[in-house]
């Protein structure tokens, strides 16, 4: 048999105070006596009440829930970054509902619509890009966005990245310092701001230097394409030195290297990655990587949705946070190099 709801009413009868003071109680940042708490949470706990957040959400116009959008989930940066952003989330008493997306599918504004279904007071899409018109959608219904690890050129989308051009000069350099000639590339997802702008940034330093790309292939952010980018690479006239657009891929690139072509990393190829995963520590890797700066990245993520949903003229604003070359044993370190 069905279990009647307990409803505020009835807590309020048994705590011996006003329906409004429960309500109080359950209401972030609303101001309630030490005492009536107390009374009240333990009135709730003895009858099982759990207060209606949708419903709060219909009366007051805010559910303090922020929908997290995501794709590529099988690459180890986003898992840490969302458990980061969660938390940081949760201390300022929001809470999130994670909706997955795959860019590449082109689902990114069906599943947008639906988070706007719930009620959210903001938005967080990690790893997608927006089309103008689910921008424009979002804005009209007064609800802030904020891209994390993407950008695009809508002047009225905030957005949070990694200084990306300068992540991919500091791979150029590095691999030029270290002598290395005949380098090539292994791109991510071509749509994505990230792999354009680390391209950017490490075919200028190289071409600054007087060295042409030796070799580019395309990965598009997944493991196994990454695998067949590097066969398909080192077929015929294989280069010397790899910078590869994202350390999900790098790792399937050594794997390849090593036990399939049967080559020595850093002895005859280098090796260079982008984010400095968990996994690009491990003895097995020694993955030397660009540093995505996760932890100021998740801060400034949080401080603009939260400012823009406090404030609806607060302006939107574009960071990008300088992330430092992480030095390992997976490329051939220069003479005298000094970090």
């Amino acid at each position: 048999m069905a279990t009647q709801k307990v409803t505020s009413l009835e807590v309020a009868r048994l705590a011996g105070v006003s329906q409004s003071a429960v309500s109080r109680v359950f209401t972030p940042g609303a101001s309630a006596s030490k005492k009536t708490v107390e009374k009240v949470r333990k009135a709730a706990k003895e009858l099982g009440y759990r207060p209606n957040v949708l419903a709060r959400a219909v009366v007051s116009g805010k559910s303090r829930i922020i929908g997290l959008v995501v794709a590529y989930l099988n690459n180890q940066f986003y898992p840490e970054a969302l458990e980061k952003l969660t938390n940081a989330l949760q201390e300022r008493g929001y809470h999130v509902l994670i909706f997955m997306a795959s860019q590449q599918a082109g689902n990114i504004d069906s599943v947008v619509e639906e988070i706007l279904d719930f009620q959210v007071d903001g938005i967080i899409a990690a790893s997608v890009a927006l089309s103008s018109d689910l921008s424009d959608r979002c804005r009209t219904a007064g609800v802030p966005m904020v891209l994390f690890n993407r950008a695009q050129d809508d002047i009225a989308m905030s957005s949070v990245t990694s200084d990306n051009v300068a992540g991919g000069r500091k791979a150029a350099e590095f691999l030029l310092a270290g002598g290395h000639k005949k380098i090539g590339f292994i791109a991510g997802w071509e749509g994505a701001s990230t792999q354009r702008d680390r391209e950017a940034g490490f075919v200028a330093a190289l071409q600054k230097s007087g060295v042409t790309l030796h070799a580019r292939e395309i990965g598009n952010f997944v493991a196994e394409e990454a695998r067949q980018a590097t066969l398909n690479m080192f077929e015929a006239d294989p280069p010397d030195a790899v910078f590869v657009a994202n350390d999900h891929m790098a790792i399937s690139v050594m794997d390849t290297l090593r036990f399939e072509l049967g080559l020595s990393v850093p002895g005859d190829v280098s090796v260079i990655g982008y984010d400095d995963v968990t996994v690009a520590s491990w003895p097995a890797y020694n993955l030397t990587t660009i540093r995505q700066p996760a932890n100021r990245m998740v801060a400034e993520t949080v401080d603009i949705l939260l400012s823009k949903i406090e404030d609806s003229d607060a302006r939107p604003r574009k960071v990008e946070i300088d992330g430092p070359l992480i030095v390992r044993g997976s490329a051939r370190i220069p003479e005298g190099w000094k970090t």
